[in-house]
């Protein structure tokens, strides 16, 4: 079985380096692709310098968003990839961790496995966000999730090339977990010992998380339109 791993990163540049550590030298995982996503910072140059014959990667400017680094990743992962993962780049060493959420799909018990992390170390009023999330999986699929806004997933061949496109902003991971469920198709959660970048409790944690929102909120409206 050959796995890709395809990371989007966006002004990462403290954190790719780690991210990156932590999963080259994992045995079940055979290529790494990393699309820079019109970051302002260096990330773009600590990703050129990285040394690992596993590393695929992609420059793009200026930014076009998750969804888009994401297609641009899949168009770059290996045509023999039967597992395609989706890895956040600001998880750093933790990264590691995504052999767990591999490993179910690698072993054929479900299509898709989602990473659910630990509660957070300190507070970031995310409440909100993943409730609307959770609720809005639930109302439209009769499946109860608590990891529905991970970006940590790995998904058989199959159920990735289902899709034509990836839902745009933050609500990608919304919009695909209702479209696979509605596909028919399984999804386990693994509980993880990951850490993300927190957003905290200032200013511009409330302005991410209310952009979370409105995003989630657009998807759901959108895959209700599509699924009636």
């Amino acid at each position: 079985m050959f796995t890709s791993v395809i990371i989007p990163a966006y002004n990462e540049e403290s954190r790719i380096k780690d991210t990156l550590d932590g999963i080259k030298d994992i045995e079940i995982i055979d290529q790494i692709v990393v699309v820079d996503d019109g970051s302002s910072d260096g990330t773009a140059k600590v990703i050129e310098n990285y040394k690992s014959n596993k590393l695929v990667y992609a420059i793009q400017n200026p930014n076009q968003g998750k969804g888009h680094a994401l297609e641009k990743g899949l168009e770059l992962a290996s045509k023999d990839a039967d597992i395609i993962v989706f890895l956040d780049a600001d998880v750093g060493v933790t990264s590691s961790e995504i052999a767990k959420v591999i490993k179910p799909v690698l072993e054929g018990q479900c299509d898709v496995s989602i990473a659910r992390f630990k509660p957070a170390s300190k507070k970031g009023g995310m409440g909100f966000v993943k409730r609307l999330a959770k609720d809005s999986v639930y109302e439209m699929t009769g499946v109860e999730l608590n990891a529905t806004i991970s970006g940590q997933r790995a998904f058989r061949r199959e159920v990735i090339s289902r899709f034509d496109h990836m839902p745009e902003g933050y609500g990608v991971e919304v919009g695909m977990t209702i479209d696979i469920l509605k596909w028919g198709y399984t999804i386990k959660e693994v509980m993880v010992d990951m850490t993300h970048n927190e957003t905290g409790r200032d200013l511009s944690g409330f302005i991410h998380r209310g952009k979370q929102y409105l995003h989630i909120k657009k998807i759901v409206k959108q895959k209700k339109r599509e699924w009636r």
